[in-house]
């Protein structure tokens, strides 16, 4: 089951994937097509991101954690490893597993 956690990117709670539920979402497929289809077609990056790709990642999103999300590019980032652990001062989590300060309060990590 997906957990809500703090992301960076989107400034927002958002539901977070494990391995297993990336796996099945499956992001990296969305990269692919996009890559296949300006191969075929000749278009821009903008062009293709507005081509509707990327549909089947975005259902399989929704389908894990009940969360609508309409930018596949959103999926790359809403992956719990991505993160560290939560901040002892604030909560929110790191911005890395490495991290050694919150980039949201600038609190020092202990390890």
């Amino acid at each position: 089951m997906a957990i809500t956690m703090y992301c960076w990117r989107c400034k927002a709670d958002m539901p977070m994937l494990t391995e297993e539920e990336w796996q099945a979402v499956n992001p990296i497929s969305y990269i692919e097509q996009v890559k296949r289809y300006r191969e075929e077609t000749g278009c821009t990056l903008a062009e293709a991101q507005k081509a509707g790709l990327g549909y089947l990642s975005l259902a399989a999103y929704e389908r894990i954690t009940g969360f609508k999300e309409t930018n596949p590019n959103a999926l790359l980032h809403h992956r719990m490893s991505l993160y560290g652990p939560p901040c002892h001062e604030c909560g929110k989590p790191l911005r890395t597993p490495a991290a050694s300060f919150c980039a949201s309060c600038s609190a020092e990590q202990l390890r």
